[in-house]
């Protein structure tokens, strides 16, 4: 009985096809290493996590956390040398004509405290509770002594309340902790479980977890749940979105570009310096230097801030906040556009 040609041919190639259908996958690590890689690699980024908050909590104090003075130019020079005297470096002083204009640097956190001094030796102190115990502390503190040391009647303010729900001021930090958390899980997670989905699928995913995240988030700490953070509901559902993507499509870059490396990279960066440098617990000035720069440009620091600024502070923030997510999503997204729809194109092509 004879074999066709194209019998013969389907024949010859058909082992071929199948070796590559059925290739197995790669093991990954395997004796020794198999048994130290891991240990390595988890013990060098939990001594990163612990260094790097101990860094930033284990002695908090201000530099030129910035105040505001209301006086003449005798009494601020007083201030201000008291300040210095008590906390070296700790406090940017700076002048405001009357106590409206001071209240409203205040309400708008441009300064974190105001000593306004009146008639004789009467001083009055306004501060911000919104901004947290440690703050409060730190400024009733320090202005207590300056009017000690002046023989001023101080009487103390509280002008930006903390909201019912929020008596420690921590809720934002939380928050925000938990949305990094869930933004680094997506972004593991979407390659992990669907490795071939294509690059528009992918964004569809990102954008559904981004705005369920803002909505959970808003309602759990908003006025529906919680009543933590008492911004507009749209607002904080907003900002909770953005971060959410910015982390999420942060993280998936990172995976793509430095591939089983990424993960361990953006655990780094997003989870540990994110969240130390937040200022969730406590404001940037408290930062030692060399971890304030990271509050400004990492996705959970604008976030808080902006969060923070749409609850207490007139939108402190708000707009550097958007800003700055976006970009990380934009460059983000374009890196993974490059990587996952247009390089394949590219390869078919040639």
């Amino acid at each position: 009985m004879s074999t066709s040609p194209t019998t013969s041919a389907e024949a010859r190639h058909a082992p071929h096809h199948h070796a590559m259908d059925t290739a197995p996958a790669p093991q990954g690590a395997t004796g020794v290493k198999g048994v130290l890689l891991p240990v390595a690699i988890v013990l060098v980024i939990g001594s990163i996590f612990v260094s790097v908050f101990l860094a930033a909590f284990h002695a908090p104090r201000p530099h030129d956390l910035p105040v505001a003075v209301v006086g003449t130019t005798q009494r601020l020079e007083q201030v201000t040398g008291g300040l210095e005297l008590g906390l070296s470096g700790g406090f940017e002083v700076k002048r405001y004509p009357d106590e409206n204009a001071a209240r409203r640097a205040l309400q708008d956190r441009k300064v974190y405290a105001a000593y306004v001094t009146g008639s004789g030796n009467s001083a009055t102190l306004l501060y911000a509770g919104a901004n947290g115990p440690s703050v409060t502390s730190t400024v009733t503190g320090a202005f207590s002594g300056v009017a000690k040391a002046n023989n001023d009647r101080l009487t103390v303010r509280d002008v930006v309340p903390a909201s019912a729900g929020d008596t420690r001021g921590m809720s934002v930090f939380y928050a925000g902790f938990g949305v990094v958390l869930a933004g680094f899980l997506f972004g593991m997670m979407t390659y992990q479980m669907a490795p071939r989905l294509e690059y528009r699928w992918r964004l569809a995913s990102l954008a559904s977890f981004s705005v369920l995240a803002g909505v959970l988030v808003a309602a759990m700490a908003g006025s529906l749940g919680f009543a933590a953070l008492p911004g507009p509901f749209l607002g904080i559902a907003g900002i909770i979105a953005l971060l959410a993507a910015a982390v999420g499509s942060a993280t998936m870059m990172f995976m793509r570009v430095f591939g089983r490396a990424g993960m361990s990279l953006a655990a780094v960066v997003l989870l540990t310096f994110g969240n130390s440098t937040s200022g969730g617990t406590l404001p940037a000035a408290y930062l030692p230097e060399w971890l304030h720069p990271l509050s400004e440009v990492l996705p959970v620091g604008v976030g808080v801030r902006a969060v923070q600024g749409l609850s207490h502070f007139n939108n402190d923030g708000l707009t550097t906040g958007i800003a700055v997510l976006v970009a990380w999503i934009l460059v983000a997204t374009v890196v993974l556009f490059w990587l996952d729809a247009r390089g394949p194109r590219r390869a078919a092509v040639d």
